[in-house]
């Protein structure tokens, strides 16, 4: 088996970490694995002479080349308009890109370098991830992708993109895993801390961080649902605190919102459940009964649901000491 060509694409802006997290963990591989063996090739190649990353990183490149995988890291993505013109900006790249993924070899994704791929019209019609806060907005501008935030890795016809930041190991480990076997990815992440069993993005999010939809209707029944997160719900008695009927209470909440008011609840509740797992030492039957769940079995399916992981190994990873 010859070596495995990689090329990492280097571009204004993109995160130095994300240029070089990747080889160096292939780096590393390459020793775990021992001189018989088939190691790895990288190179940071760009269509520029000279590349400044974030944080004023200058990073030493040279020209793009054929390679079996290009890597295209992300970069600082502020909110607003300025992420076009980013975009708009990094012309060279996306031709790199789409001769890249012409030839038929693979193209991968770290964080929001999805929207590199996107710009490059490579997630039509394809699943793919990206980091979770961002990936209402990428959905929205690719609207023939499928867009599953909760997968740290998804690889659709050649086409890899990851979650979030740290998911760039994730990546590498499995293409570890795939070239140099899986003793040598389970070799590279224990002498590298890394969790190699993880399996999704959910537990990470945080809901606090992402764009908050409605107008002041839908704020004032979150407002009161949030308030009253132990009570019953009860769908007439918050039609008639707003003093319209259940039908159009629905049809507002959902024309603003996009969910139910119990969709929304269920969320609450799991948001705060996970605040007392992280932060206290109460039971899961306390916690669960705390949120409205008399049925602690009830409440952990629903959490399991939502962040993908039950109860208590959610604690058992989150676990920061009682405040």
């Amino acid at each position: 088996m010859s070596a495995l060509r990689i090329g990492v694409l280097a571009y204004p802006g993109c995160f130095a970490s994300e240029v070089f997290g990747i080889p160096d963990l292939l780096t590393m591989a390459a020793h775990a694995a021992g001189p018989d063996r088939a190691g790895y090739e990288v190179s940071i190649v760009s269509p520029r002479r000279r590349v400044t990353a974030s944080g004023g990183t200058a990073l030493a490149v040279s020209p793009p080349r054929e390679v079996d995988v290009l890597v295209v890291p992300g970069f600082d993505l502020p909110p607003g308009p300025g992420v076009d013109a980013g975009l708009a900006a990094l012309g060279p790249e996306i031709a790199v890109i789409r001769s890249h993924a012409a030839t038929g070899n693979a193209v991968v994704s770290i964080c929001v370098g999805s929207f590199l791929l996107a710009k490059a019209g490579l997630l039509n019609r394809r699943r793919a991830t990206t980091a979770w806060f961002r990936a209402d907005d990428l959905a929205q501008r690719c609207p023939d992708a499928d867009i599953q935030p909760e997968h740290l890795v998804i690889t659709d016809r050649g086409v890899t993109t990851t979650a979030a930041f740290s998911a760039m190991y994730d990546f590498a480990l499995e293409l570890i895993r795939e070239h140099s076997g899986s003793g040598v990815a389970r070799t590279v992440a224990r002498m590298t801390l890394l969790d190699d069993a993880r399996t999704s993005q959910a537990p990470y999010v945080d809901t606090r961080l992402l764009p908050q939809p409605g107008s002041t209707f839908s704020h004032r029944v979150m407002r009161r649902l949030d308030q009253n997160l132990a009570a019953r719900y009860d769908l007439a008695a918050l039609a008639d605190a707003f003093n319209v009927s259940t039908r159009t209470l629905l049809r507002r909440f959902a024309d603003e919102t996009g969910q139910s008011p119990l969709e929304y609840l269920q969320a609450s509740r799991v948001r705060r459940a996970r605040h007392l797992l992280e932060s206290t030492d109460r039971t899961i039957a306390a916690i669960s009964a705390a949120i409205g769940y008399n049925d602690p079995g009830t409440f952990a399916a629903l959490f399991a649901r939502h962040t993908g992981q039950r109860p208590r190994d959610y604690r058992a990873t989150f676990r920061r000491g009682a405040k």
